[in-house]
Protein backbone atom coordinates (compact mmCIF):
# COMPACT_ATOMS: atom_id res chain seq x y z
CA UNK A 1 0.00 0.00 0.00
CA UNK A 2 1.37 3.52 -0.97
CA UNK A 3 1.94 5.54 1.80
CA UNK A 4 2.41 9.12 1.78
CA UNK A 5 5.77 11.07 2.93
CA UNK A 6 4.55 14.05 5.40
CA UNK A 7 7.80 16.05 4.45
CA UNK A 8 8.93 17.40 1.58
CA UNK A 9 11.05 15.88 -1.36
CA UNK A 10 13.60 19.13 -1.53
CA UNK A 11 14.83 21.69 0.77
CA UNK A 12 14.73 25.48 0.25
CA UNK A 13 17.55 25.88 3.53
CA UNK A 14 19.04 24.49 6.25
CA UNK A 15 19.42 26.28 9.41
CA UNK A 16 22.32 24.82 11.50
CA UNK A 17 24.71 25.96 14.12
CA UNK A 18 27.32 26.61 11.41
CA UNK A 19 25.23 29.00 9.33
CA UNK A 20 22.64 29.09 6.78
CA UNK A 21 22.83 27.57 3.78
CA UNK A 22 19.77 28.13 1.48
CA UNK A 23 18.83 28.04 -2.17
CA UNK A 24 18.06 30.87 -4.27
CA UNK A 25 18.16 32.25 -7.88
CA UNK A 26 21.41 33.74 -9.03
CA UNK A 27 23.02 34.86 -11.85
CA UNK A 28 25.28 32.33 -13.65
CA UNK A 29 27.08 34.76 -15.48
CA UNK A 30 28.32 36.63 -11.97
CA UNK A 31 29.04 33.42 -10.22
CA UNK A 32 31.34 32.31 -13.49
CA UNK A 33 32.61 35.91 -13.49
CA UNK A 34 33.90 35.73 -9.52
CA UNK A 35 35.80 32.32 -10.81
CA UNK A 36 37.47 33.95 -13.60
CA UNK A 37 39.09 36.30 -10.36
CA UNK A 38 39.31 33.61 -8.38
CA UNK A 39 38.61 29.97 -8.61
CA UNK A 40 36.33 28.59 -5.23
CA UNK A 41 34.67 31.43 -5.24
CA UNK A 42 31.98 31.29 -7.12
CA UNK A 43 31.46 27.90 -5.32
CA UNK A 44 31.15 29.54 -2.07
CA UNK A 45 28.50 32.02 -3.66
CA UNK A 46 26.71 28.74 -4.35
CA UNK A 47 27.25 27.68 -0.78
CA UNK A 48 28.93 24.48 -1.95
CA UNK A 49 31.64 24.96 0.88
CA UNK A 50 33.75 21.60 0.51
CA UNK A 51 34.37 22.62 -3.27
CA UNK A 52 35.00 26.13 -2.95
CA UNK A 53 37.97 25.80 -0.54
CA UNK A 54 39.35 22.93 -1.93
CA UNK A 55 39.74 24.53 -4.96
CA UNK A 56 40.74 27.97 -3.56
CA UNK A 57 43.64 25.76 -1.70
CA UNK A 58 44.79 24.22 -5.05
CA UNK A 59 45.00 27.88 -6.76
CA UNK A 60 46.79 28.74 -4.13
CA UNK A 61 49.14 25.77 -3.77
CA UNK A 62 49.81 26.15 -7.64
CA UNK A 63 50.21 29.95 -7.81
CA UNK A 64 52.94 29.55 -5.61
CA UNK A 65 54.22 26.87 -7.06
CA UNK A 66 54.38 28.55 -10.50
CA UNK A 67 54.97 32.22 -9.52
CA UNK A 68 52.35 32.96 -11.91
CA UNK A 69 51.18 36.27 -9.48
CA UNK A 70 54.92 37.62 -9.88
CA UNK A 71 55.22 37.14 -13.28
CA UNK A 72 52.01 39.22 -13.62
CA UNK A 73 53.43 41.72 -12.49
CA UNK A 74 56.35 42.07 -14.23
CA UNK A 75 54.11 41.78 -17.39
CA UNK A 76 52.01 44.44 -16.22
CA UNK A 77 55.07 46.63 -15.69
CA UNK A 78 55.96 45.66 -19.22
CA UNK A 79 58.93 43.21 -18.18
CA UNK A 80 58.11 40.00 -20.20
CA UNK A 81 61.90 38.77 -19.94
CA UNK A 82 61.77 38.97 -16.10
CA UNK A 83 57.87 37.53 -16.48
CA UNK A 84 59.21 34.26 -18.39
CA UNK A 85 62.36 33.97 -16.15
CA UNK A 86 60.64 33.27 -12.92
CA UNK A 87 57.56 31.49 -14.20
CA UNK A 88 57.79 28.01 -13.99
CA UNK A 89 56.23 25.94 -16.82
CA UNK A 90 55.54 22.97 -15.61
CA UNK A 91 53.08 24.21 -12.80
CA UNK A 92 51.14 26.45 -15.40
CA UNK A 93 50.09 23.89 -17.62
CA UNK A 94 48.53 22.16 -14.32
CA UNK A 95 47.06 25.62 -13.39
CA UNK A 96 45.25 26.42 -16.64
CA UNK A 97 42.68 22.94 -16.98
CA UNK A 98 41.56 23.28 -13.24
CA UNK A 99 41.35 27.23 -13.51
CA UNK A 100 39.05 26.52 -16.39
CA UNK A 101 37.11 23.73 -15.15
CA UNK A 102 35.80 26.33 -11.82
CA UNK A 103 34.41 29.09 -14.33
CA UNK A 104 32.72 26.13 -16.16
CA UNK A 105 31.63 23.86 -13.27
CA UNK A 106 30.15 27.58 -11.41
CA UNK A 107 28.19 28.25 -14.05
CA UNK A 108 26.71 24.76 -14.67
CA UNK A 109 26.14 24.86 -10.92
CA UNK A 110 24.28 28.17 -10.77
CA UNK A 111 21.67 26.99 -13.94
CA UNK A 112 21.06 23.64 -12.54
CA UNK A 113 20.58 25.04 -8.60
CA UNK A 114 18.40 27.94 -10.08
CA UNK A 115 16.02 24.90 -11.70
CA UNK A 116 16.43 23.15 -8.41
CA UNK A 117 15.00 26.48 -6.71
CA UNK A 118 12.03 26.32 -8.95
CA UNK A 119 10.93 22.32 -8.26
CA UNK A 120 11.64 23.32 -4.36
CA UNK A 121 10.03 26.92 -4.34
CA UNK A 122 6.64 25.04 -5.74
CA UNK A 123 6.35 22.25 -3.08
CA UNK A 124 6.44 24.78 -0.24
CA UNK A 125 8.95 23.66 2.25
CA UNK A 126 8.90 24.93 5.69
CA UNK A 127 12.01 26.77 6.92
CA UNK A 128 13.40 26.11 10.18
CA UNK A 129 13.18 29.41 12.04
CA UNK A 130 15.60 28.77 15.10
CA UNK A 131 18.36 25.87 16.04
CA UNK A 132 19.46 25.60 20.01
CA UNK A 133 22.66 23.66 20.72
CA UNK A 134 24.53 23.24 24.19
CA UNK A 135 27.02 25.69 22.71
CA UNK A 136 25.67 27.64 19.63
CA UNK A 137 22.58 29.48 18.77
CA UNK A 138 21.52 30.14 15.19
CA UNK A 139 18.36 31.90 13.94
CA UNK A 140 16.36 33.45 11.16
CA UNK A 141 16.18 37.05 11.68
CA UNK A 142 16.72 40.65 9.82
CA UNK A 143 20.18 42.19 9.43
CA UNK A 144 21.42 44.82 8.22
CA UNK A 145 23.54 44.86 4.45
CA UNK A 146 25.26 48.03 5.48
CA UNK A 147 26.22 47.10 8.94
CA UNK A 148 27.76 43.75 7.18
CA UNK A 149 29.23 45.49 4.28
CA UNK A 150 30.79 48.32 6.99
CA UNK A 151 32.39 45.16 9.01
CA UNK A 152 33.38 43.21 5.92
CA UNK A 153 35.27 46.20 4.93
CA UNK A 154 37.55 46.58 8.49
CA UNK A 155 38.50 42.78 8.33
CA UNK A 156 37.36 40.11 5.76
CA UNK A 157 35.67 37.36 7.74
CA UNK A 158 33.98 39.65 10.32
CA UNK A 159 31.02 40.56 8.24
CA UNK A 160 30.15 36.77 7.67
CA UNK A 161 30.57 36.49 11.89
CA UNK A 162 28.00 38.91 11.72
CA UNK A 163 25.58 36.90 9.53
CA UNK A 164 26.53 33.80 11.20
CA UNK A 165 28.39 31.91 8.46
CA UNK A 166 30.82 30.41 10.86
CA UNK A 167 32.69 28.21 8.59
CA UNK A 168 33.04 30.41 5.91
CA UNK A 169 34.10 33.25 8.20
CA UNK A 170 36.79 30.96 9.89
CA UNK A 171 38.31 29.84 6.60
CA UNK A 172 38.16 33.86 5.40
CA UNK A 173 40.46 34.89 8.35
CA UNK A 174 42.78 32.23 7.77
CA UNK A 175 43.65 33.21 4.40
CA UNK A 176 43.10 36.60 5.46
CA UNK A 177 46.45 36.27 8.19
CA UNK A 178 48.15 34.18 5.64
CA UNK A 179 48.36 36.70 2.98
CA UNK A 180 48.38 39.34 5.04
CA UNK A 181 51.47 38.17 6.68
CA UNK A 182 53.19 36.48 4.11
CA UNK A 183 52.79 40.08 1.59
CA UNK A 184 53.57 42.09 4.27
CA UNK A 185 50.55 44.23 3.28
CA UNK A 186 50.22 45.75 6.94
CA UNK A 187 54.01 46.58 7.18
CA UNK A 188 53.58 48.09 3.68
CA UNK A 189 50.62 50.04 4.46
CA UNK A 190 52.59 51.38 7.74
CA UNK A 191 55.95 53.12 5.62
CA UNK A 192 53.35 54.67 3.07
CA UNK A 193 51.24 56.08 5.75
CA UNK A 194 54.88 57.70 7.18
CA UNK A 195 55.74 58.90 3.74
CA UNK A 196 58.03 56.72 2.72
CA UNK A 197 57.20 54.93 -0.53
CA UNK A 198 60.71 53.33 -1.55
CA UNK A 199 60.31 51.43 1.89
CA UNK A 200 56.84 50.71 1.34
CA UNK A 201 57.40 49.53 -2.09
CA UNK A 202 60.27 47.52 -1.18
CA UNK A 203 58.25 45.84 1.62
CA UNK A 204 55.84 44.10 -0.15
CA UNK A 205 55.96 40.51 -1.68
CA UNK A 206 54.04 41.00 -5.03
CA UNK A 207 53.66 37.43 -5.81
CA UNK A 208 51.05 37.30 -2.10
CA UNK A 209 50.03 40.80 -2.70
CA UNK A 210 48.17 39.96 -5.70
CA UNK A 211 45.78 37.82 -3.81
CA UNK A 212 44.79 40.53 -1.71
CA UNK A 213 42.07 42.67 -4.08
CA UNK A 214 40.09 39.66 -5.12
CA UNK A 215 39.90 38.23 -1.44
CA UNK A 216 38.79 41.95 0.01
CA UNK A 217 36.82 42.76 -2.98
CA UNK A 218 34.85 39.08 -2.53
CA UNK A 219 34.42 39.40 0.95
CA UNK A 220 32.05 42.97 0.68
CA UNK A 221 29.86 41.16 -2.52
CA UNK A 222 29.44 37.81 -0.84
CA UNK A 223 28.53 39.37 2.66
CA UNK A 224 26.22 41.98 1.25
CA UNK A 225 24.42 39.63 -0.96
CA UNK A 226 24.09 36.60 1.54
CA UNK A 227 22.66 39.38 3.93
CA UNK A 228 19.75 40.35 1.11
CA UNK A 229 19.18 36.79 0.54
CA UNK A 230 19.07 35.82 4.27
CA UNK A 231 16.22 38.76 4.76
CA UNK A 232 14.17 37.17 1.95
CA UNK A 233 14.29 33.58 3.36
CA UNK A 234 13.49 35.41 6.93
CA UNK A 235 10.23 36.77 5.44
CA UNK A 236 9.45 33.50 3.61
CA UNK A 237 9.37 31.82 6.56
CA UNK A 238 7.14 34.42 8.24
CA UNK A 239 4.72 33.87 5.60
CA UNK A 240 4.53 30.30 5.36
CA UNK A 241 4.15 29.38 9.10
CA UNK A 242 1.16 32.55 9.23
CA UNK A 243 -0.58 30.03 5.97
CA UNK A 244 -0.06 27.22 7.32
CA UNK A 245 -1.18 28.09 11.35
CA UNK A 246 -4.29 31.04 10.75
CA UNK A 247 -4.56 31.52 6.72
CA UNK A 248 -8.19 30.53 5.88
CA UNK A 249 -8.34 28.25 2.65
CA UNK A 250 -10.14 31.64 0.57
CA UNK A 251 -7.77 34.19 2.89
CA UNK A 252 -4.53 35.52 0.60
CA UNK A 253 -1.30 36.85 1.55
CA UNK A 254 -0.16 39.94 -0.13
CA UNK A 255 3.69 39.31 0.37
CA UNK A 256 6.50 38.30 -2.16
CA UNK A 257 7.65 34.83 -2.48
CA UNK A 258 11.22 34.07 -1.98
CA UNK A 259 11.81 35.45 -5.84
CA UNK A 260 9.55 36.10 -8.39
CA UNK A 261 9.40 33.06 -11.95
CA UNK A 262 9.86 36.53 -13.57
CA UNK A 263 13.24 37.38 -12.06
CA UNK A 264 14.46 33.95 -13.01
CA UNK A 265 13.43 34.27 -16.74
CA UNK A 266 15.80 37.14 -16.55
CA UNK A 267 18.63 35.75 -15.43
Amino acid sequence: MYRKNKGVRRKIANVSIWGTTYIHPRNPYIVALWSTTFPGYGHLLLHKYIRGFALIIWEVFINQSSHLNLAMVYSFMGDIDSAKEVLNVNYVYMYIPLYIFAIWDSYRSTVEMNNLYILTENEKPSVEAIIVKPFEVNYLDKRSPLVALFWSMTVPSVGQLYLHQIISAFFTLIVTVIFVRYSHFIEGLHYLMLGDIIKSTEVLDKQWLLYMPSLYFFSLFETYMNVVENNKLFEVEQKMYLKRKYQFSDFKINAPRVSSNANLRNI
